[in-house]
C-alpha cells in the first residue's frame, strides 16, 4: 500500500488516481475526511501522532507526508520557527528509536510544530522491515532545514534523497506556490521532476524539450486569454463566514451595476460569455458557455465603456497582499482568516478612467471554492464538503494534485501525459 500521512482533502490521493494507484490516508479533520469519502478515497480518521505503525509493517511500498503547515506558514504566527530546535530534537530521537515527544511537546510554542516530526516515527518503524521503497514529503519553504535532517537519516538507511524548493507553476499549476520537497528512494536515484513550464515559453533546443508558458488563471478557469471575464457575484459569506459581499444579493448588485453603466446584457451569438449555471448539486457555476439560443436570462458583459478595467486576484485584505492579473498564475492561495479572503478586483487597465456615470470600478467579488479548487488543479466538480470556511481551509492546505503527480510519477513507473489534468470544465 501507499501510506499518506496528514492526507487532507486528497491532493496526493487525486494525483495517485490519475496515475492509476491508490493510497490509504490518515487524517484528523472531519470535513477533509468527508471530502475524501465523497471523492472515493480510502481514509482512516485518526490522529497521526497517536495511530500505531504496526498495521502497516510489511505492507507499505510508499510513504507520503504533508504535515500541517500553519505553525510554519507566513500566513500564520510562524511559531514553528521558534520551535524548530525542538522539532529537530524530536526527529533525531525518533530516528534512534527514542520517543521524547511528550516532553518536547510541552515546551513547544505551537502544539502543531511537532507534527512535522511524526513522519520519522513511521519511517523508523517501517525501516526495521526494509520499507518503504520510496518517500515523498511536502511543506512550506521554511521547513527545508528539517527535510535536510530527514535526508541525512534516510541516506544512512540506504536511500537516495533529494531536497529542495519547487515552484508549482513550473509544473502547470496556475499558482506560484513554492514548497519544500523531499524525495527519497531505495531503488532509483532521487531527483526532482523536469519542469514542464516556465515564466516565459522556451522552445525545444539541443539541450532538451521546450517548456510552455506558465498557466494563467484565465486559462485554468476557462475564461480565455483574450476575453475580459466578468466574475458573477456569489451570494453567501466569505471563507471565514460572515455577511455576503453585497447584502442585497447578486441579482440586485448586478442590477445596480448595470444602472451605473458598468454592465449591460449582451448575447453575441459567436462568442462565449460567462454566467451562473445551475448544476445538479444546486450550486452555481461561473464558467458555462452560453449562446443566443439559451432560454435563460442574458449574462452581464462588459460594455465598451468598461474596457478600461482589467480583472486581478487579490490574495487578502492586507496592505502587502499579492495582486495578480488573470493573465498570470495566482499567488500562493491560503485561507482560514477573514483577512485572507481572496477577491477578484477590477483595476484600471491604463491611466484613463472609464467613462460612466460614477467613474467607479466594479465591486470586488469573493473567489468561490470551485475556482480556488481549480487553481489548485483539483477537478471543477471535486466534491468539497462542509461550509465555506471548511471548504476553503481544505483547499488552501492541500497539495496541488498536478504538482503531486509530477513528483510521484517516476516512483510509480508512470509517464504523466500533458492532458491528464483538465482544469476548468
Amino acid at each position: 500500500m501507499i501510506l499518506d500521512l496528514f492526507a487532507g482533502p486528497g491532493g496526493w490521493s487525486h494525483s495517485l488516481t490519475i496515475l492509476g494507484a491508490r493510497d490509504v490516508g490518515l487524517e484528523w479533520d472531519e470535513w477533509a475526511c468527508k471530502t475524501r469519502a465523497a471523492a472515493g478515497q480510502l481514509t482512516i480518521r485518526t490522529d497521526v501522532a497517536l495511530y500505531p505503525v504496526r498495521p502497516f509493517l510489511g505492507r507499505t511500498v510508499g510513504l507520503i507526508a504533508s504535515p500541517p503547515c500553519q505553525a510554519w506558514s507566513m500566513a500564520g504566527k510562524r511559531l514553528g520557527l521558534l520551535d524548530q530546535p525542538l522539532v529537530h530534537h524530536a526527529v533525531a530521537d525518533l530516528a534512534a528509536g527514542r520517543d521524547t515527544r511528550e516532553r518536547l511537546l510541552a515546551a513547544c510554542q505551537d502544539e502543531r510544530s511537532l507534527l512535522a516530526a511524526e513522519p520519522m516515527r513511521y519511517l523508523h518503524a517501517l525501516n526495521t522491515v526494509g520499507e518503504p521503497e520510496w518517500v515523498a514529503m511536502e511543506e512550506v519553504p521554511d521547513v527545508l532545514p528539517l527535510w535536510r535532517q530527514y535526508a541525512a537519516i534516510l541516506r544512512r538507511w540506504g536511500f537516495s534523497v533529494w531536497t529542495g524548493i519547487l515552484n508549482a507553476a513550473d509544473y502547470g499549476v496556475p499558482q506560484t506556490r513554492r514548497r519544500a520537497i523531499l524525495l527519497a528512494s531505495r531503488v532509483r536515484i532521487a531527483e526532482p521532476p523536469a519542469p514542464t513550464h516556465a515564466q516565459t515559453a522556451e522552445p525545444e533546443s539541443l539541450f532538451g524539450p521546450g517548456r510552455a508558458r506558465w498557466v494563467s488563471m484565465a486559462e485554468a478557469l476557462g475564461w480565455g486569454a483574450t476575453d475580459r471575464p466578468v466574475p458573477t457575484v456569489c451570494a453567501g459569506g466569505g471563507p471565514g463566514g460572515g455577511p455576503e459581499p453585497f447584502p442585497s444579493g447578486s441579482r440586485q448588485t448586478l442590477a445596480n451595476a448595470r444602472d451605473r453603466g458598468l454592465w449591460r446584457p449582451q448575447l453575441p451569438a459567436a462568442e462565449t460569455v460567462f454566467e451562473p449555471q445551475t448544476r445538479g448539486t444546486g450550486r452555481t457555476s461561473r464558467h458555462g458557455p452560453r449562446t443566443a439560443t439559451s432560454a435563460d436570462a442574458p449574462a452581464p458583459a462588459f460594455t465598451s465603456k468598461a474596457t478600461h478595467w482589467k480583472w486581478s486576484l487579490r490574495s487578502n485584505n492586507q496592505a502587502n497582499a499579492t495582486v495578480r492579473s488573470i493573465e498570470e498564475p495566482a499567488g500562493t492561495l491560503f485561507f482560514g482568516h477573514r483577512v485572507n479572503e481572496c477577491r477578484w478586483i477590477a483595476e484600471p487597465a491604463d491611466d484613463t478612467p472609464p467613462e460612466n456615470e460614477t467613474g467607479a470600478a466594479p465591486e470586488p467579488i469573493r473567489i468561490t471554492a470551485r475556482e480556488a479548487g481549480i487553481l489548485q488543479t483539483f477537478p471543477a466538480d471535486y466534491p468539497w464538503q462542509g461550509n465555506k470556511g471548511q471548504q476553503f481551509s481544505q483547499i488552501g492546505n492541500a497539495v496541488p494534485p498536478r504538482l503531486a503527480a509530477h513528483l510521484l510519477a517516476p516512483y510509480l513507473g508512470v509517464t504523466l501525459a500533458p492532458d491528464d489534468f483538465t482544469l476548468a470544465a
